[in-house]
This record gives C-alpha cells, structure tokens and sequence, in this order.
C-alpha cells in the first residue's frame, strides 16, 4: 500500500479532526481515529480483522503527540488537576503495559472491535444521562486509584482511546467540574498512550510486517501524518471547551461516542 495524494489527504484531515476533539473533549480522539483509519485500512485491502489492530495500536501513539499538545493548552488555563494524575499514573502504566503487550495480541480484531463500541457506548450514556453524584463522594485513596488507573489503562489498551471516554465520567462522577476532568484527562492521555504503544510494538513483534513501515502493530507513516496534523488543531479544541458551557460539552461529547460505536459494532460483525 503505497502513500498515494488521495490516502495522504486522507490521514491528514483524520489527524485534524482528531487532533481537535482530543482539546474539546479530552479523550485522546482515538474514538474518532479508531473507525475511521479501520475504514482507510479496510478500503486499501488490508484484512479487516488486522485493520482494527492497526488502527487502535497507531491511533494509540498519535495519543502521545495530541496528549502533549492539548495539554499545554489546558494547563495555561489551570484547568489540570495535576494532583489526580500524579495518583492515577502508576495504575494506567500497568493496566496499559498489560492490555498493549498481552491481552491485544491474542483476542481478534472483530472482538476487540466489539468491545470498543461496548464501552464507548456505556461512556455515552453516562454522560447524557447527567447523572448527579452524591455531594461528599471524592476521588478515591492510594489504593482505589491505583485500581481505577489500571482499569482505565487496560481498556484503553483494548480500544485504542486514551481513556477520556472512561476517566471523564469517573471524575465527573467523583465530583470533579467538568472543565478540569476533559483537561486532566488530556494529561493522562499520555502516560496510557505511552504503556500501550510499548505493549503494541512488542506484542505484535514477532509478526510478519503486513504493511510498508510497521513496527509490530504501529504503521508508522500513518502514525508520522496523523501526529503532525493532530498537534496543530489540538490547542484550537481546548479553546474551544473552556468557550462552551458544561451541558453543551456533555451532549457534543456523547453524541460523538453514539455515532463511532455504532460503525465498530458493524464492524465486529464481520
């Protein structure tokens, strides 16, 4: 499969839109990256259960450049709790070391399929439901978020995300604003983007290179495209959120998730 002008064009308007919603909503934009680089893989003839593997496994490391990015924006406006990501960092490292190097590389790409329009799907209707939490319910203690990171870092391993489609309605579930869990989880993008993508190169190691430029799981021109479109329309997303209010950035959030769900559960039908 050659970087023709047409596939180019492609990944860069993937990298610009994904680069955009990892600033407004905080996760990662792997829930938009995920389907629509299957559906780019798909089309070029790459079979279509190894599709999602490389599409979650690449989208997985453009996390790291958006992460960054998106950060930077969202730390300006002192929107990060540095204070929870310090406490749920060590979870999402093991959680994701084992998702990445382990569990992703023996279960098919139809079910990790299913599993991410599962998930993303749960997460949806969580968030528009607006569910009020309890007044004195706060983040948990050394132990409960260790245990929360490592659920958060294990799923998405599995789906490719970098985990604010979990860790934005467990915070907001915890009390915290809406505003500061989309830019805390933008800081946690990158500690789980870089245990996976670890766990992505050295699980899929071993396997014949299906693609020019694959390491493992990685394609790394996509990866090289992606990351550069999606670095420069990341700041222009957290402008964005910190401009609308939280009822508006729940619905733009979930409707989102419904949609890109939807295509992965037809996708694991196959």
């Amino acid at each position: 499969m050659h970087l023709d002008f047409t596939l180019v064009a492609e990944l860069l308007a993937l990298g610009m839109c994904t680069g955009f919603l990892a600033g407004l909503l905080g996760i990662g934009g792997g829930m938009l990256m995920v389907p629509f680089m299957t559906l780019i893989l798909s089309a070029r003839g790459v079979d279509a259960s190894l599709a999602v593997k490389m599409a979650i496994a690449t989208s997985m490391a453009t996390i790291l450049f958006t992460s960054i990015s998106s950060v930077r924006a969202h730390h300006q406006r002192g929107a990060v709790r540095w204070d929870i990501v310090r406490r749920l960092a060590p979870g999402i490292v093991l959680g994701g070391l084992l998702a990445g190097a382990g569990v992703f590389s023996l279960l098919k790409g139809t079910t990790l399929a299913l599993v991410f329009a599962v998930f993303v799907t749960f997460s949806a209707t969580q968030m528009l439901l607006d569910r009020k939490p309890a007044p004195t319910r706060q983040m948990p203690g050394t132990a409960g978020s260790l245990g929360a990171g490592g659920v958060i870092g294990f799923i998405s391993g599995l789906v490719g995300a970098g985990g604010g489609f979990i860790s934005v309605p467990f915070m907001s579930w915890c009390n915290v604003s809406m505003h500061n869990a989309v830019a805390t989880s933008a800081a946690l993008g990158f500690p789980i983007a870089l245990a996976n993508t670890v766990g992505y190169v050295v699980g899929g190691w071993s396997m014949p290179s299906p693609l020019p430029g694959a390491l493992g799981y990685l394609w790394l021109p996509g990866l090289a495209i992606i990351a550069i479109a999606s670095v420069t329309t990341a700041p222009l997303g957290a402008r964005t959120a910190h401009a609308m209010n939280i009822k508006q950035l729940k619905k733009v959030f979930a409707c989102t998730l419904y949609g890109l769900a939807a295509y992965m559960f037809y996708k694991s039908m196959g």
